[in-house]
């Protein structure tokens, strides 16, 4: 019977500790930091983006929250005369399922919204006059793992997923509008995001 007893408080144990993480009233913190460098051939210089995009969540019950990432991206393309640099805002909504005392899966749900603006480039990588205003806003559904070193680190592995975009461009000097729709499959496991999430 005592050791009945003991097997029953190991286990509920390992199910605490598998959940902690992740239960009600829990708040995760962290982020993403992207950078990519290409060189187009022809080109004098490299294209170059960069994005930083911090974000916070509350779990308002167990395996499930809530939050949003605020941040910046960056794209330089030098080989199309073009730098794009906008303010980010991504509210989102997470899932997860466990899968053992330190790995989960997750599926998250995001609403990415970035407003910013199109300035010409030229082929020495010179920014020079502010060309358009851009306004992009989309839905992402995004698969992914997370390992759990800790108690309080989650390591997550993810993928784009399918997501939708609306894109507009409005002309800077005739006040012309152009708008774009995009709908895709985006899971590439080439190109996982790698991100760190702390929880307390």
């Amino acid at each position: 019977m005592k050791k009945l007893l003991l097997s029953l408080v190991a286990v509920a144990g390992l199910v605490y500790s598998a959940n902690a993480q992740t239960e009600k009233g829990k708040i995760m913190l962290g982020g993403s930091v992207g950078f990519n460098s290409t060189k187009v051939e022809g080109a004098a210089k490299s294209d170059v983006s960069f994005s930083i995009v911090p974000n916070i969540g509350y779990f308002v019950s167990d395996n499930f929250a809530i939050g949003t990432g605020v941040g910046y991206t960056s794209n330089k393309e030098v080989s199309d005369n073009n730098l794009n640099q906008a303010f980010k805002v991504a509210p989102f909504g997470r899932y997860y399922v466990n899968l053992s005392d330190q790995f989960k899966f997750f599926g998250q749900l995001t609403v990415p919204m970035e407003f910013g603006n199109d300035k010409f480039v030229d082929n020495n990588g010179d920014t020079g006059a502010k060309l358009a205003k851009t306004t992009d806003i989309g839905v992402n559904l995004a698969p992914g793992f997370a390992f759990f070193p800790t108690k309080r680190i989650g390591i997550e592995v993810s993928v784009n997923g399918l997501g939708y975009n609306n894109r507009k461009i409005t002309n800077e000097v005739t006040g012309n509008e152009t708008t774009t729709n995009s709908f895709g499959l985006e899971a590439s496991t080439l190109a996982p995001k790698l991100g760190v999430q702390f929880h307390f």
